[in-house]
């Protein structure tokens, strides 16, 4: 077997992110003073608004927490804590624009509560804008530079910038608190490696194979790194290895179904997928692979199924929205094809298959001059990246739900 360093290299790493850390959404108490006399009864109904508020909140009662807070804000549009709130209850239901909105309003009224900060990186970090998560995330660790959360994500996002140098520093001293953590240790080898920190690669990578050993997380990781170098077959040996040991070891299946994808096994990825889906209900990637068989075995109706479920969880998946727009080319229903392609379009900027998927819709909908743009700018991106393999189909990196998990 190949030594560790040279398996998880950095393709393996670049992408993996967190697999056991979880994400907690901080709420935030109401911060005003205390009165010094019996408070009018406006101002009580608004302390008892935000109580029930913040008792719905915690109970995952969102609606009823929303009107609450919602009506402490109409008494009193000052109070920080329940814009704080209700960005958190946005978070919980992935309103990413409108949780921003809120956490920012937050952010204005009470600039020294951290926790607000936290979750507005939070926010960016579960859309995968990892620079844009990395200035909120200093901000908190520079006020509290204890925060083991923002620490940790704090290096995760200089990591996945590489920012190798920033990521060591922002790890290493949790060294202590982390490392039995296999994920901490592979971040930090590969970072250090990559920083000029022979001493400190070796270190965490040698404790990495230390604790891990025949655990089910080593197979998963290793399995996983396998997947990157597109050694399919040792990869399904190595996953189903951690299958023996955890059979519900969260995105193992997940990552067995994309493996046999890879081989054309397709009802094997079908099978595995649907395991996941068992286990990780929400997770959008078990739904994009899905309706991508679908589409391979002309099951048309059950991948539009599977794609829209799949955007309904995850909006931002480019890879649902361009074989959602096949799908609906294939049926004949070309302008909604693209509305899907251009929404792909703009969240994937890099993907020739793209641009033709595009050009041949502007084609057939009789947009001659726009198609043959679109079929230029294809034909100078696989230019440029010939060097890099082109796929016939359309294939994202290999994902990582485990960065899309709700934050408990």
């Amino acid at each position: 077997m190949r030594k560790l360093s040279e398996l998880c290299g950095l393709r393996f790493f670049r992408h993996l992110g967190k697999i056991f850390l979880p994400l907690a959404l901080v709420s935030v108490a109401m911060t005003q003073p205390a009165p010094q006399t019996t408070p009018p009864p406006s101002q009580i109904d608004v302390r008892a608004l935000f109580q029930q508020g913040e008792s719905a909140l915690r109970s995952g009662k969102l609606d009823e927490a929303e009107r609450a807070f919602r009506s402490v804000l109409a008494a009193n549009p000052q109070v920080a804590g329940a814009y704080a709130n209700l960005g958190v209850i946005y978070m919980r239901r992935k309103q990413w624009q409108s949780a921003l909105e809120m956490l920012r309003k937050a952010e204005h009224l009470a600039p020294t509560v951290a926790g607000v900060r936290l979750n507005i990186g939070l926010v960016y970090y579960r859309q995968d804008n990892f620079r844009a998560a990395t200035s909120p995330f200093e901000s908190v660790v520079r006020d509290a530079p204890a925060s083991y959360q923002a620490r940790y994500l704090l290096g995760l996002c200089y990591f996945l910038t590489e920012r190798y140098a920033d990521a060591v520093s922002a790890l290493k001293p949790l060294w202590g608190q982390s490392s039995n953590q296999l994920n901490y240790l592979y971040v930090l080898g590969i970072a250090a490696g990559k920083a000029g920190r022979a001493d400190l690669e070796q270190q965490a990578l040698g404790r990495m194979a230390g604790i891990g050993q025949d655990s089910p997380e080593m197979h998963l990781l290793i399995g996983k790194a396998h997947i990157n170098h597109e050694e399919y077959d040792d990869a399904v040996k190595e996953l189903d290895l951690a299958v023996r040991g955890n059979e519900r070891l969260p995105f193992v299946h997940f990552y067995l179904g994309w493996a046999y994808l890879k081989k054309q096994e397709l009802d094997r990825a079908k099978i595995e997928f649907l395991k996941d889906v068992a286990i990780e209900p929400d997770v959008a990637y078990n739904y994009d692979q899905l309706g991508t068989i679908n589409y391979l075995q002309q099951q048309d109706q059950e991948a539009e199924k599977n794609l829209r479920k799949a955007l309904r969880l995850d909006p931002t998946l480019a890879s649902s929205h361009y074989q959602l727009a096949r799908v609906l080319q294939r049926e004949g229903k070309l302008k909604e094809a693209l509305v899907e392609i251009e929404t792909a379009g703009k969240l994937d900027q890099t993907s020739s298959s793209i641009h033709y998927l595009r050009g041949q819709l502007l084609q057939r909908v009789g947009r001659t001059q726009e198609a043959k743009t679109e079929m230029e700018t294809t034909t100078r991106m696989m230019n440029e990246q010939r060097s890099k393999r082109q796929k016939e189909l359309y294939s994202s990196p290999l994902p990582n739900p485990e960065l899309k998990q709700e934050p408990q």
